[in-house]
């Protein structure tokens, strides 16, 4: 616990935490002593997390909440402070993909995907920073957000121009809030093996994909660590308004 990467004292809010990401932040934030507010809409894996995390000897607590309905937003931050106090840091993860080529989607695609990757992530991030600013607290905020939010891919239109707004989104906040003593940063994985993508890559074609990159592999959970850690603990404290990316060179290559 007695590293740069201490988060104790601090309470955080875990979006998307039934699956991926989620689940890895939230285990990787307990573990250096936060206390963990797992939310997601599938509450029977964040209550199996949550045991797990207790197991760890971490506290944490699971709260119900689909990041498109304000209500559910408003009503998880009441449960996280009920509980532990002030949320001081979110890791905002909730997301959704649908890869179509560009004159394939439908308007209800894309409605799905930005009402969850957008406006879920800045629904999230506004009530996070709003409750910090009453209770004059310094906080830090983390969205994740992707590679392809910064380069163009076939078929990810939508998913691309959802990331890309949140990286946006991310540096406004920043800005806005800087004086408040609440950083806003966004993380930027290239691929990881995570529910969304694991069947894709366990296919020829996925496999053909993985080839083709700069690494010639996907990425581990745990080289997230250090760089998730960075924005989200004191660590980073002058880090502010950055859009860091962990892809092993990938958005340099050609694929």
């Amino acid at each position: 616990m007695q590293t740069e990467f201490d988060m104790r004292g601090k309470v955080a809010m875990v979006t998307g935490a039934s699956s991926g990401f989620g689940v890895y932040f939230a285990q990787l934030m307990a573990a250096r002593g936060a206390q963990v507010v797992v939310a997601a809409r599938r509450v029977e894996r964040l209550e199996q997390l949550v045991e797990e995390i207790i197991a760890a000897g971490g506290e944490a607590v699971a709260v119900a909440v689909d990041v498109t309905d304000s209500g559910a937003v408003t009503r998880a931050f009441d449960v996280a402070e009920e509980q532990f106090g002030t949320v001081t840091v979110v890791s905002n993860n909730a997301g959704v993909a649908d890869p179509k080529l560009a004159r394939k989607v439908d308007e209800a695609s894309w409605d799905r995907v930005m009402n969850t990757n957008l406006k879920g992530a800045w629904r999230v991030a506004t009530e996070a920073g709003r409750r910090m600013m009453a209770a004059g607290v310094p906080g830090s905020i983390v969205n994740t957000a992707s590679i392809l939010g910064q380069r163009a891919s076939i078929s990810q239109s939508t998913y691309g121009a959802s990331k890309a707004a949140v990286i946006h989104l991310t540096r406004s906040l920043a800005l806005e809030w800087a004086r408040k003593n609440i950083r806003v940063n966004a993380l930027c994985p290239g691929y990881f093996p995570t529910e969304m993508n694991e069947g894709y890559f366990a296919t020829p074609a996925g496999s053909a994909y993985i080839e083709a990159m700069p690494a010639q592999r996907i990425g581990r959970l745990e080289e997230l660590a250090a760089p998730f850690l960075l924005l989200a603990s004191d660590a980073g404290s002058y880090v502010n308004g950055i859009a860091l990316t962990v892809d092993g060179a990938h958005s340099l290559g050609h694929v």
